[in-house]
């Protein structure tokens, strides 16, 4: 039998390893499989993206404690504070394109009711600070 008091890093341990199986299904998805994984990753009610934050925001607050406490040094929370606020900004920018992504795992559709092809565009960075 496991010992319990290891079964949250054993979860951690076992998420990572399934992220890392998630990658690989991505890699070789289908369009419509794709569509249909990142629609899963990136819904921002219960996705996994909405999770780390979340998972992120807690360690943060928990770095804050230990931080208060003499711990940990106060560039740990300032760290996880900042890394819980980009994740939730990245989760922002990317729900607006969730339709978008939804749309290309569903099934085509008459050519009367398709909306235009988007034509091929060079890629675009975008960088806020």
């Amino acid at each position: 039998m496991t010992d319990p008091s290891n079964f949250s890093a054993d979860l951690a341990k076992d998420i990572a390893f399934r992220l890392r199986a998630l990658d690989e299904c991505l890699t070789k998805a289908t369009p419509r499989q794709a569509s249909e994984i990142l629609s899963e990753v990136l819904d921002i009610e219960t996705g996994l993206l909405t999770g780390v934050t979340h998972l992120v925001e807690t360690g943060s607050r928990f770095a804050q404690s230990q931080a208060h406490r003499g711990m940990l040094p106060p560039e740990v929370w300032l760290a996880m504070g900042r890394a819980s606020n980009e994740l939730h900004s990245v989760g922002m920018d990317l729900d607006e394109h969730a339709d978008a992504i939804k749309q290309l795992g569903s099934p085509p559709t008459t050519a009367s009711t398709l909306p235009p092809t988007p034509a091929a565009c060079a890629m675009v960075v975008r960088r806020g600070r």
